[in-house]
């Protein structure tokens, strides 16, 4: 196998160097992050740095990048403290990768792309139509990562939408009956596949499958 030390790779031009960091650590999660600003703007941001934090409260997480340039995303969460999050499908992926593309604050990425905004009742944010699960956050806390000035934002789920067709009887959702797709890097989408389920592990036991 190749090797490349730390040495090595801080001495790499800054495309490869980020490649080869982004895409080492395997697959990660594909979102869009959408907001509004307190004048009244949806911003609609490719995110892959979702993760779960906790069921009992449910809360999520995600990363931004060093606030020393404008960071829609944040600001506009910081001054409203809600947002949604919104899987993106495979039909989804060139309009959510232009998402990254840099606007000013004034325009929503709704006008540029053929993304569509959906409300629903009693929630101002709007989701992404067509998205397959869509949550509704609340702002919560956020932790200062001074090693790379970095912000590790903390969110609770207010609501949770989902098509039906996705649950299972034991409340586990299928993504891939969706075609959720998962983000390689910075810009390589792959489509996962379900191969199996296992049951709970527990020692001297042989976990055995659980789809059916």
């Amino acid at each position: 196998m190749r090797n490349f030390t730390k040495e090595d790779i801080n001495e790499m031009d800054k495309i490869r160097r980020l490649n080869l960091v982004n895409s080492c650590t395997g697959y990660k999660s594909a979102n869009l992050i959408v907001t509004k600003s307190a004048s009244g703007i949806s911003n609609a941001a490719i995110f892959s740095s979702v993760t779960h934090i906790g069921s009992n409260p449910p809360m999520i997480s995600f990363i931004t990048r060093p606030l020393s340039v404008r960071r829609d995303t944040y600001t506009n969460i910081k001054e409203v403290g809600f947002f949604t999050v919104n899987h993106i499908i495979e039909s989804m992926i060139a309009a959510s990768h232009h998402t990254s593309a840099n606007y000013d604050e004034f325009t929503s990425e709704f006008d540029k792309t053929n993304l569509e905004e959906e409300y629903k009742e009693g929630i101002a944010i709007p989701f992404v139509k067509g998205s397959p699960v869509q949550l509704y956050c609340k702002y919560l806390n956020e932790y200062y990562i001074k090693e790379n000035d970095t912000v590790h934002v903390i969110a609770s789920i207010e609501n949770l939408f989902f098509e039906e067709n996705l649950l299972h009887k034991d409340y586990w959702l299928q993504l891939d009956k969706a075609n959720v797709i998962a983000i390689n890097g910075l810009d390589g989408y792959a489509l996962p596949k379900l191969i199996d389920r296992l049951e709970y592990a527990r020692p001297y036991v042989e976990a055995k499958s659980i789809l059916k």
